[in-house]
């Protein structure tokens, strides 16, 4: 089954000191490919730069996650033709989410895929919608 994984687990692969929750989520991406928004590309990057700026990695080993994660069967969800579609704002008010989270509740809800998140308020509102919420925890 495929999914929609956010940044906040996507950034775990990577990252030695958060440990390997997320390896299994890895590995089913790997297996089975994943979904994810537009957004997903630049949240990555910021959170791999600005690790990098923490010394928390390398910027040798912030190249070969990009590579990685260029390899792995992502698949980036265009924004729509719409600039405004107002989902993901009325999803961001309604549980009090930034819109770039709301992102990917969206993505999941509309594509009907489990959504692998680690941010507490995004679990939340997966649950409250239906939306099957993949742990990083194995």
């Amino acid at each position: 089954m495929s999914l929609v994984v956010d940044g906040s687990v996507a950034v775990q692969w990577f990252l030695r000191d958060e440990g390997d929750t997320a390896a299994a989520i890895l590995d089913q991406v790997a297996a089975e490919g994943a979904y994810v928004p537009a957004l997903f590309r630049w949240e990555i990057q910021s959170a791999l730069v600005g690790a990098e700026r923490a010394s928390r990695i390398e910027p040798d080993d912030v190249d070969a996650a990009l590579e990685i994660l260029r390899d792995l069967p992502i698949f980036v969800e265009p924004p729509g033709e719409r600039v405004f579609s107002g989902s993901e704002l009325q999803l961001a008010r309604h549980y009090h989410l930034t819109p770039y989270d709301a992102a990917y509740l969206a993505l999941a809800a509309s594509r009907r895929l489990p959504l692998a998140t680690c941010d507490a308020a995004l679990i939340y509102a997966a649950n409250d919608l239906g939306i099957e919420v993949v742990p990083p925890v194995a």
